[in-house]
């Protein structure tokens, strides 16, 4: 059996019967190219069954422990069922782009069975364009975006050529379901360590709480500052960098979200942004989330609610390191960047993004890699769900406020083809998670001379999100207008 992080039980602690903690990606492939011209259900199934020995979670199965007093396990689900998981559909007539992305709503809104594997798989067929699409969805206390790629990259070959995979040397377990006594007695074995975990993890984690959960609570932010001055002062370490006391402003994506979801996708032609990265000397992760902060500024302009401070977006960033490849499960940082909203000159927006995106990867190397489970560290785990959500809550809680107004990522990926059952990938758009007081999600995700963008929102808090996509092309017009000639 193998026991879930405080990180990631935080992510099943998030969910209730309006949050989901599930990741997704809608990939497109285009057929033709497959040995018999066709990506089926049946075909993908036989794929996952030939290579299910190489993907050790997707066997997986949450037990929890009784009366919650401490993190779940993760043990093998005796009884898994392949065609459970891997399911199809098809759209009816004409099968459009809109009519894709309002199904996708509808299948990443359903929370996924806490009484099998934490994933799913839909091939869905009747696309216009004579394309498959596959909708992926899997939890994200199972995996990060690092991991995510691992398990795809199991499924998918370099060429139309399905390789051939070796069967496994011997049986491929996470261990046996450990029985409730023994759960029990395990967490109460652990009690002690607990306060000494508390004391190891004050150091790093007071002097960073603004870039945890915890600067909900009021107050929370000003505490970490004050700490990260006087540790710079007593380390002597004059350079250290520390988090703005920029507050978030309320938008109206910034309340409790419901139960439903919009979905919209697009592309970017990557020479297009890596053009404006070279004429401006700055980062092609700059100029996403510049242009994310420019479609989102219309977005706001439109509906009459722009505020007159940036808002601050959510960035996750990847800490897992070479010898944690394989492992499983998350390993990543939450940092806060103020997204320039408030800007209206598109160079002016990028220059100031690209400025304090320089600063936020300072504050990232200065952070301890494991911080968001060591201040987690504050809370026993026989609360630590109902800390979570009460943390959740604040932020669109009367006396609180949000920490983050939206999420966006920025996510390099391969640049060659990639293929799965012989059908080429023509696009993967990222489906993420929303959560109360952080009704936005836009992701981007670079892959073989593209960017593939997926924007998610609340159903109620936003009702149009297919012009953000429009937006993000006049934003990457504007700065390609604006650019100065060599």
């Amino acid at each position: 059996m193998r026991q879930l992080t405080s990180l990631d039980a935080q992510f099943l602690a998030l969910e209730n019967a309006r949050q989901t903690g599930h990741v997704a990606g809608l990939a497109i492939y285009d057929t033709s190219t497959a040995p018999n011209g066709r990506l089926t259900c049946a075909e993908m199934k036989d794929l996952i069954s030939s290579r299910l020995h190489l993907l050790p979670p997707l066997r997986w199965r949450l037990v929890e422990v009784p009366l919650g007093a401490d993190y779940p396990y993760w043990v093998d689900d005796t009884d898994f069922d392949l065609d459970f998981h891997v399911r199809e559909l098809a759209l009816p007539a004409p099968g459009d782009g809109t009519q894709l992305a309002e199904q996708v709503a509808r299948l990443h809104s359903r929370p996924l069975d806490r009484g099998r594997p934490l994933w799913e798989i839909y091939v869905i067929s009747g696309l216009a364009t004579g394309d498959t699409a596959v909708y992926t969805k899997i939890h994200h206390a199972v995996i990060d975006g690092v991991s995510g790629a691992e398990i795809t990259g199991m499924l998918l070959d370099l060429t139309a050529d399905v390789r051939e995979v070796p069967p496994p040397d011997g049986p491929v377990t996470a261990g046996r379901k450990p029985g409730q006594w023994e759960m029990l007695g395990r967490a109460i074995a652990g009690l002690p360590k607990y306060p000494l975990r508390v004391v190891r993890a004050l150091p790093t984690a007071v002097p960073n709480l603004e870039e945890t959960q915890f600067a909900a609570i009021p107050g929370a932010g000003t505490v970490g500052r004050a700490a990260g001055r006087l540790q710079a002062l007593v380390t002597g370490d004059p350079n250290r960098v520390v988090r703005s006391g920029l507050d978030a402003p309320k938008t109206s994506f910034n309340g409790k979200i419901s139960a439903h979801r919009r979905f919209a996708f697009g592309q970017m032609d990557l020479d297009r942004v890596k053009a404006v990265k070279a004429a401006y000397e700055c980062t092609v992760n700059d100029v996403v989330v510049a242009l994310c902060a420019g479609a989102v500024r219309r977005w706001l302009l439109e509906h009459d609610e722009l505020p007159d401070e940036p808002l601050i977006t959510q960035v996750p960033v990847s800490v897992r390191t070479t010898e944690q490849a394989g492992t499983y499960g998350n390993r990543i940082l939450l940092l806060g960047a103020p997204m320039f909203t408030n800007i209206a000159d598109p160079v002016e927006r990028l220059r100031a993004t690209q400025r304090e995106l320089r600063v936020m990867k300072d504050r990232h190397k200065a952070m301890p890699a494991q911080l968001l489970q060591d201040v987690n560290h504050f809370v026993p785990p026989a609360l630590f769900s109902r800390a979570a959500r009460a943390t959740f809550s604040l932020a669109t809680s009367s006396v609180g406020r949000p920490q983050w107004n939206l999420v966006v990522s920025n996510v390099p990926g391969p640049q060659f083809p990639l293929y799965c059952a012989g059908a080429r990938l023509l696009a993967h758009y990222p489906v993420s998670v929303i959560t109360d007081g952080m009704g936005l999600n836009i992701t981007a995700m670079s892959y073989d001379g593209h960017i593939d963008i997926g924007v998610i929102a609340d159903r109620e808090q936003m009702t149009d999100v297919w012009c953000l996509i429009e937006w993000l092309e006049e934003a990457l017009v504007e700065l390609e207008k604006e650019a100065p000639t060599a």
